[in-house]
């Protein structure tokens, strides 16, 4: 097995970038979710509400610069690290405080996607301990991703889920589908595979066995180690197309047939560093450990 392709994601909900090689810290991929949005009362702002965040792009100019780029007209914004200011209270699971970007930055941002955004950085990744719920042990620490500071994703699962995307096409919704989990209640059956961009993975391998990523205790990229700390639970944002933005109902639909368990459903793995090197590349071979 191989990497196929390496995404960094320098704010979280807004689009990524496509990179060939990584640096891996003990927090996540440098420059990888180090940046969130929030309003006015501090709590957090993502593209699950606020869909025309996807239409922003974030990349990493150098270690203190991020450009924001919006697809619509090529606009952009240059962000600076905002060191020596005060930080902010923000309602970010396990970190209570963010410093604030300059205010010219928010009110661009906020013009772009409709909304009143701010935008925080995350002075300290070190700061931010994984919760014990999500598979964290003593010491583990990450960036402002959701529970795990690295995202891996399978092209074999993805071609196992757009299969049966296909194949049940014409089976009914279930029964106990949740509309909260969907951006288009009304939305047809999709007529193209989708996107393995849709699940927003740091690391994208080609992958062996459908699902096979579900059982790894580990798995070493390149010399760079992993411990697998849980299997990834999805939310609306897969539902929304990340390059036209359009809401449907899949994957959604089709993994609660296949992929539901504890109520949610279920695709890639968070990973955490536990040693070797620090550089991951594309085309790097994978190797589950055990």
């Amino acid at each position: 097995m191989r990497v196929t392709g390496l995404r960094l994601y320098p704010v979280k909900s807004l689009g990524g970038v496509e990179v060939e090689s990584a640096v891996v810290e003990a927090s996540g991929i440098a420059g990888d979710r180090r940046w969130a949005l929030v309003d006015d009362a501090g709590d957090q702002v993502t593209a699950r509400e606020v869909h025309q965040l996807l239409r922003v792009t974030a990349q990493v100019v150098d270690e203190d610069t991020i450009r924001l780029t919006d697809r619509a007209d090529g606009a952009s914004i240059l962000v600076d690290t905002p060191l020596g200011l005060g930080p902010v209270p923000v309602g970010l699971s396990r970190q209570p405080f963010l410093a604030p970007a300059d205010e010219d930055v928010n009110r661009w941002l906020s013009d772009r996607v409709g909304t009143r955004v701010r935008l925080v950085w995350q002075e300290d990744p070190t700061s931010r301990p994984i919760s014990g719920a999500h598979g964290g042990r003593p010491g583990d620490v990450m960036n402002l991703a959701d529970a795990g500071p690295v995202l891996l994703v399978s092209e074999a699962s993805m071609a196992q889920l757009n299969a049966w995307i296909r194949a049940e096409s014409d089976v009914p919704d279930l029964a106990d589908l949740d509309p909260a989990d969907i951006s288009d209640v009304a939305a047809s059956p999709v007529s193209e595979p989708l996107d393995i961009l849709r699940f927003r993975g740091n690391i994208v391998i080609d992958g062996d066995q459908p699902f096979a990523e579900d059982g790894w205790p580990g798995v070493r990229i390149g010399d760079v180690e992993f411990r697998t700390t849980e299997t990834c639970d999805r939310c609306v944002m897969t539902t929304l197309d990340p390059v036209t933005l359009e809401g449907g109902k899949e994957p959604i639909r089709t993994m609660a047939r296949h992929r539901r368990w504890e109520r949610k459903t279920w695709f890639g793995t968070r990973l955490v560093r536990t040693g070797g090197g620090h550089s991951i590349h594309v085309s790097d071979p994978v190797e589950p450990l055990g």
